[in-house]
């Protein structure tokens, strides 16, 4: 390695160029380019082609990419999902809450998910369903668009306007149903609207046949870190139901904010504090 390749061009003497470029490569596959060849691959990372297949002929040999079917694209290998479980396992946040995911899962009878969020997305990092539960295409590791979400809107809930506008710089958010906000602005006015509420159902607001009833989840400083919660196939909820559902989830999500060092009145007196 020469002097330069010690040294990232930001002049951070401890970043590894190589490592970097790896993992960089490694993020450029998805949900929607699950498979990429190394000239495509080489052509996003601005990176000659030798760069590139020399950098996937490593990841191949430790099981972090492999070949797809015909032998010249390639596809994240099964190392990645290893160190994914191993990332999901190590979550304070999943530990404390399968226990109660699980309980909750007995109470409604219905599948209960925790999910985060990473930038734009949601993602599932626990799910517990029932033993007659019809085959769901989410499981652990699905993202879905926060946007047009009920959990993805418990988790933007704390984010101000100026926020959203960073992290939502388009006019339009992409449509995903007749609900889906189309502006940040209906977005940050939808959030100003679930402010406050220990639950938020929304009946078909990402599919027209599906709705979901979830709580918010925080941490010892009040922040929402989680939503949990229920998704059941139905695009309305019978109101027994809708009350049962409420009951146990924000029950449970309180259980584990609580489990997680939260109270309300130390929330409390850290916003005092904070004014």
């Amino acid at each position: 390695m020469s002097k330069d390749d010690s040294l990232d061009t930001a002049g951070n003497k401890y970043t590894v160029p190589a490592l970097e470029r790896g993992l960089r490569l490694l993020g450029e596959f998805s949900r929607h380019d699950p498979v990429l060849s190394a000239p495509e691959l080489a052509r996003r990372l601005d990176l000659p082609r030798s760069t590139v297949f020399r950098m996937l002929a490593t990841l191949e040999e430790l099981g972090f990419v492999e070949r797809a079917e015909g032998g010249r694209d390639f596809r994240l290998g099964i190392a990645v999902l290893r160190l994914g479980f191993e990332y999901l396992s190590s979550l304070e946040l999943t530990e404390l809450g399968m226990p109660i995911l699980g309980r909750l899962r007995d109470e409604i009878g219905y599948a209960s998910n925790l999910v985060v969020r990473d930038g734009r997305s949601i993602v599932y990092v626990a799910k517990v369903t029932p033993a007659s539960w019809i085959a769901s295409s989410v499981t652990v590791g699905t993202r879905l668009p926060a946007h047009a979400t009920v959990f993805g809107r418990i988790l933007l809930s704390d984010m101000s306007l100026e926020q959203l506008r960073e992290l939502y710089p388009e006019d339009r958010l992409e449509r995903h149903s007749a609900q889906t906000p189309a502006t940040v602005i209906d977005l940050f006015n939808l959030l100003q609207h679930d402010k406050g509420q220990d639950c938020v159902v929304g009946e078909g607001f990402f599919e027209p046949s599906i709705s979901t009833v979830a709580a918010p989840v925080r941490d010892r400083e009040g922040q929402v870190i989680a939503a949990l919660g229920a998704t059941v196939p139905f695009g309305q909820i019978e109101q027994g139901l809708r009350e049962n559902l409420v009951t146990h989830i924000r029950a449970a999500a309180i259980e584990l904010s609580s489990a997680l060092g939260y109270s309300q009145r130390r929330a409390r007196s850290a916003k005092v504090i904070a004014l």
